[in-house]
């Protein structure tokens, strides 16, 4: 499958088509806190920090300091101008070749961004080079990713319109197993997969507008007949009335690994 170039369009809707509400990011960070030790500050990486709307947060809930690891020229740019904070760094890189030293990180948070990896092996290398191992088997340093999992894959209402797009995720995103597989070569296991509930949009209106906003990386493997077809159908089925308005919301996947042992 083609790589989706965010410098091409998508970071030109990504602020306004993917934003979250204060709520939604409160609930994501008592995720994350749920899995990482108590102490503060922990060092964060943020990777593939996008537009940065979790960076912040990720400072002001872990202490800093965070890097945000951005391969996108254009989505990083938009991050420094739109989320600054006084903890945190957004850096060119990627999954591959983080700008970092080995050991200096607590968490790495994969949000919605490891299926965008191509050499996915040599990320797992990576990440587990620039964690901060554990004395006595017991890593200190942990692995948050928030990916769909093709095994786990939720109900999602735009896929109804657009009936392709849940075959283009099929093949776009990996199993749990898959993902697991691929870091277990450098000492990190699994440690959790926890279910938390995410919600896109306050109510049906507002999913509606975001969605015409295509900010979802599937719709570039798309074509545009079939994206005009999907906003078409929507469209006839909102005016008919037939959907429950209020919260658009759905059930999301975080895998938690760690135990990475010292050298």
């Amino acid at each position: 499958m083609e790589r989706v170039d965010y410098d091409r369009q998508q970071h030109q809707a990504y602020v306004e088509g993917r934003r979250l509400s204060p709520d939604t990011i409160s609930t994501w960070m008592g995720a994350f806190a749920r899995h990482l030790r108590p102490e503060r500050p922990l060092a964060v990486i943020d990777l593939g920090s996008g537009t940065g709307r979790f960076t912040p947060a990720l400072a002001d809930t872990f202490g800093g300091p965070v890097h945000g690891v951005e391969p996108s020229t254009r989505m990083r740019a938009i991050a420094e101008a739109s989320a600054p904070h006084p903890a945190v760094t957004y850096v060119a890189g990627s999954a591959e070749a983080i700008p970092l030293p080995d050991g200096s990180c607590d968490a790495v948070l994969l949000f919605l961004s490891f299926h965008h990896v191509v050499d996915k092996a040599g990320a797992a290398r990576e990440i587990a080079r620039v964690l901060r191992p554990g004395a006595g088997g017991l890593g200190a340093g942990q692995v948050l990713v928030r990916s769909t999992f093709t095994d786990r894959m939720p109900d999602l209402l735009w896929h109804r319109w657009f009936p392709r797009a849940r075959s283009v995720e099929m093949d776009m995103f990996p199993t749990v197993d898959e993902t697991v597989d691929l870091f277990a070569p450098t000492g990190l296991r699994p440690l959790a997969v926890d279910r938390v509930p995410h919600r896109m949009a306050a109510d049906l209106a507002e999913y509606v507008a975001r969605l015409r906003l295509r900010a979802v990386s599937t719709f570039e493997h798309l074509t545009e007949d079939e994206i005009a077809e999907g906003f078409a159908a929507m469209d006839r089925e909102v005016a008919a009335g037939t959907l429950t308005d209020g919260p658009v919301e759905t059930d999301s996947d975080l895998l938690v690994l760690g135990g990475l042992p010292s050298p």
